[in-house]
């Protein structure tokens, strides 16, 4: 049995939400209908404002990297059999020159992969431990601090070819490193003394730019932190790791993140320092490098992209196990964990 509303009744009853299928104006249509629009005109601004960027980085970064997926792909120009003449064109040898990385160069190129996380793991260790100690040198206000903070900064402002003569003389066999060690040491030529040659000279140069950035972090860290945790009684160790360590983290980050990606491409100053072809300081940019100079583009290219999915997965694995520290508060699982931190560094510092 049907159980339909009169018409009579229907037409009495309030205007609600379904009232605009019925024919009359709905008040929260149009506004909606606004909000989307404005939506849309935003999209599109946006979109026209990061254009440039996207543009660029296709040129610059895009590009190139297809171009280097595609070259490796490619062997060297041989001679033609047909022809009896060296080939104008490249032969197509699909994924020969990658198993040729792994196979019969494999050798030279496990012994580039491990100099290579050697120098990293090091130099950027050791960077991080001076940088600090250089940012907590330059914070503290005493009378020559300008000095101080311009003296510190100056090997980062010297060219990186500038810096590998310098150390280059500086271990010379007469140099000053071995008058300063008492015996000579022949620092430049193969041997573990060579990479000690390159970690020094490295650390030397870059550590000042851990030392900035942490320098950054720690100018907008209030006083009256400090001022309550001595209230408190907390000694300056204990300020230290438990108040200034976790609020420079994110900047502490930054920087070591970018000295990482930095060091796996390391190249100029061991080829300046001591050499090219010495196994000793030999990197994958370096195998790289060694390789196109020999007009073997295809098996360089294939070089060049082990180590940029090398140093791509050491960065997604840097993001991922650290958080979102070190790409800002842009929201996920670090967000509460940024949150959170200051709170419990107090009630640790307090308690």
């Amino acid at each position: 049995m049907a159980t339909g509303t009169p018409p009579e009744k229907a037409a009495d009853r309030p205007p609600g939400p379904a009232a605009g299928r019925a024919g009359r104006p709905a008040g929260p249509a149009r506004p909606r209908r606004d909000r989307k629009s404005a939506t849309a005109g935003s999209g599109r601004m946006a979109a026209l404002l990061v254009s440039p960027t996207l543009l660029v980085l296709t040129v610059v970064v895009l590009y190139p990297t297809i171009m280097a997926l595609r070259e490796s792909l490619y062997g060297t120009k041989g001679l033609d059999p047909a022809t009896g003449f060296i080939s104008d064109t490249e032969p197509f040898v699909g994924l020969q020159n990658y198993t040729d990385i792994f196979g019969e160069a494999g050798e030279r190129f496990w012994n580039a992969f491990w100099n290579t996380t050697f120098f990293t793991v090091v130099t950027v260790g050791l960077e991080t431990v001076i940088g600090v100690a250089m940012a907590l040198i330059m914070h503290k206000a005493f009378s020559g601090r300008a000095l101080i903070r311009a003296s510190i900064l100056i090997p980062w402002a010297v060219p990186t070819a500038i810096s590998g003569l310098l150390w280059r003389w500086i271990f010379n066999s007469d140099g000053i490193a071995n008058a300063l060690v008492g015996h000579q040491i022949l620092w430049t030529t193969e041997g573990f003394h060579a990479k000690i040659a390159v970690i020094i000279a490295e650390v030397w140069k870059t550590a000042p730019f851990i030392g900035l950035l942490v320098l950054a972090g720690l100018q907008v860290i209030g006083k009256e932190v400090y001022e309550a945790a001595r209230m408190d009684g907390a000694s300056p160790q204990r300020q230290f790791w438990h108040i200034t360590l976790p609020l420079v983290k994110p900047a502490l980050l930054v920087a070591v993140l970018f000295r990482c990606l930095d060091a796996l491409r390391m190249f100029d100053l061991p080829y300046l320092l001591v050499g090219a072809q010495k196994n000793s300081v030999e990197t994958l940019s370096m195998l790289a490098q060694n390789e196109a100079s020999n007009v073997r583009f295809g098996p360089a290219a294939a070089y060049a992209v082990v180590l940029f999915v090398y140093v791509l997965l050491i960065a997604l694995g840097f993001v991922r196990l650290l958080g979102a520290d070190v790409i800002g508060d842009a929201g996920g699982p670090g967000r509460k964990k940024l949150r959170r931190a200051p709170k419990r560094n107090r009630v640790e510092v307090s308690a």
